[in-house]
């Protein structure tokens, strides 16, 4: 079997370091935030040319957060996508607020920033545009249009660790961003976790105390806020991997760089980049109309894939209250109807690729 990620091997070719950081751990029992939270959020933040990073315990929550530290509430609108995980949009539910949804750029997934415009408002508080697969979202006509109407810019780069615009690190473009370390992510915990970055002090701050019960110090509580907390071993393992993220990220390019030369000339779709972004390739997705049956003969050869993600949120069960319909975010339908995301990660090698590569090439002659 060809996996569509390998957690294990990651894992063995760093079990020395890790084994030793989740010993100290064990040693100093500081298992929720404490000194290896604290040295991670220090160092990832200065990694996402942020100058400050507050760890939590999803993605999700660090969105969440972010949105509250902004003032968003009840009576509120966000405007985001439809094509993304669906905690982008669950987070502006969890402040009362109101999500309200533009279509995606067809070529890059990424929010269209020509359409933000007309969605906006009275009611707009903010934006979050949402770096899918591991491509930032074309920030600086956001960042405009945000600035010209006065809206706080929220990144959701829970898929986009170490990725760049025009020389930048995502995390530090918007007013704050949120990554999340779910296992699989480019950079993965060894369970959940999640954090906050920002040049805003005063949301750092905010953030800080929200995620641990709203309190300035131990017992007292200034905030109304949530038990959102890292634990320690997770800040521990992450402060390992993070040393060799960069690595990673440049094999996952190199991967894709290969896959791209190997399907040249054979008509299928490929991801498409931005020629003035750092793509870190979190997912590597092909589109085809004949989705269920490229998965199944995948599978039937004994190899992984994935689809990120299969319905648009707006045409979700839990989402109907939205208020849309289909039709009405066409880009993102038709993506959501056909990528298919192959494997893709640092380990992964060459005989492996190789044999993906053959196998989606028959799938694509018989088109």
């Amino acid at each position: 079997m060809i996996p569509f990620v390998d957690l294990k091997a990651q894992y063995v070719s760093i079990k020395p370091e890790v084994d030793a950081a989740i010993q100290r751990i064990m040693e100093t029992c500081q298992f929720t935030l404490g000194a290896e939270v604290a040295e991670f959020e220090k160092e990832f933040a200065a990694y996402s040319q942020a100058a400050f990073g507050a760890g939590v315990n999803t993605g999700t929550s660090a969105l969440h957060l972010g949105l509250l530290a902004a003032g968003i509430g009840p009576g509120d609108e966000v405007i985001t996508t439809p094509f993304t995980f669906v905690a982008t949009v669950a987070a502006i539910y969890y402040t009362g607020a109101t999500p309200v949804l533009v279509d995606i750029d067809p070529a890059t997934y990424t929010i269209d920033p020509a359409l933000i415009e007309a969605a906006i408002t009275p009611a707009t508080k903010a934006i979050i545009p949402v770096h899918l697969y591991g491509q930032p979202a074309d920030m600086d006509p956001i960042m405009a249009i945000a600035r010209k109407h006065g809206l706080t810019v929220l990144e959701d780069a829970c898929q986009a660790h170490g990725a760049e615009y025009k020389g930048k690190r995502v995390g530090a473009i918007g007013d704050m961003a949120a990554f999340s370390f779910y296992p699989g992510k480019n950079l993965g915990a060894f369970g959940e976790g999640g954090m906050l970055t920002t040049d805003n002090a005063d949301y750092d701050r905010t953030v800080r105390m929200l995620r641990d019960w709203g309190a300035e110090r131990k017992y007292h509580h200034v905030l109304k806020g949530y038990n959102y907390r890292l634990e320690g071993l997770q800040g521990s393992v992450l402060r390992v991997k993070l040393k060799y993220l960069d690595r990673w990220t440049e094999q996952r390019r190199a991967m894709a760089a290969r896959y791209d030369a190997m399907f040249a000339g054979t008509g299928l779709p490929t991801p498409f980049s931005r020629d003035d972004v750092r793509h870190v390739y979190h997912i590597y997705a092909v589109r085809t109309p004949d989705r269920a049956g490229w998965q199944e003969a995948l599978n039937s050869k004994g190899i992984q894939s994935g689809i990120h993600y299969p319905i648009p949120v707006h045409l979700l069960p839990a989402y109907t209250d939205l208020g849309y319909k289909q039709g009405q975010f066409p880009h993102a339908e038709k993506a959501a109807a056909e990528v298919l995301s192959l494997p893709m990660f640092p380990e992964f090698t060459e005989q492996q690729q190789d044999v993906v590569v053959a196998a989606v090439k028959e799938l694509q002659a018989s088109v």
